[in-house]
């Protein structure tokens, strides 16, 4: 009888703190994406991240994410702008958040897909014309890393976006585009919380 006593209370601890947190909650964010590439100016971010928390300090999510920005583009070694392109991005997410507080900060990452836009176009001088080249539309397995403070349910993070690099190759001159971005977003969370 002591045993089934000494079980149904280990049950019962288990039981009480799993229920300190509420599992499920989905992300909300906007900021600011800036291309890492030189020259190239910055844009805006959406982002929408559904997490399941398996602990209180450690959550696995699925982030969607979409950035417009000017495209960094490297032409014969030379880095210019490129005209406006959307980043749309699937990413498997994992984080683990410090401490029991209110405020805890948390490091996160992530690995998927990066859909890179095919929109816009660049000027090239391949030695005797102009010719204006569509930038390539792709799709590419990349990574991100994030640091961040979640304060209730206010979030705050700055992330870094490694997409891979696309390249438009013509008989003599190859056009790469640079696509890793950092950024810096602030949103919120629907439900999750403790009880």
């Amino acid at each position: 009888m002591k045993r089934i006593l000494f079980v149904l209370f280990i049950l019962a601890g288990f039981s009480a703190s799993a229920q300190e947190y509420k599992p499920f909650k989905v992300n909300l964010s906007v900021g600011y994406a800036k291309p890492l590439a030189s020259g190239v100016s910055g844009g805006v971010l959406f982002a929408i991240e559904p997490k399941y928390g398996l602990s209180d300090n450690f959550d696995l999510g699925l982030r969607l994410e979409w950035a417009v920005v000017a495209r960094g583009v490297v032409v014969n070694g030379n880095t210019s702008t490129g005209d406006v392109g959307a980043f749309g991005s699937y990413l498997l997410t994992g984080n683990y958040l410090f401490g029991k507080g209110n405020v805890r900060p948390f490091l996160g990452v992530g690995v998927g897909l990066y859909s890179i836009a095919s929109a816009g176009t660049v000027t090239v001088n391949n030695g005797q014309t102009n010719q204006d080249v569509t930038f390539v539309s792709d799709t590419k397995f990349g990574g991100m890393i994030r640091g961040g403070i979640k304060a209730g349910h206010f979030v705050a993070a700055v992330e870094y976006n490694a997409a891979p690099t696309t390249d438009n190759k013509l008989a003599n001159t190859t056009i790469t585009s640079e696509n890793a971005y950092l950024g810096i977003k602030v949103g919120f969370d629907i439900g999750g919380g403790r009880r």
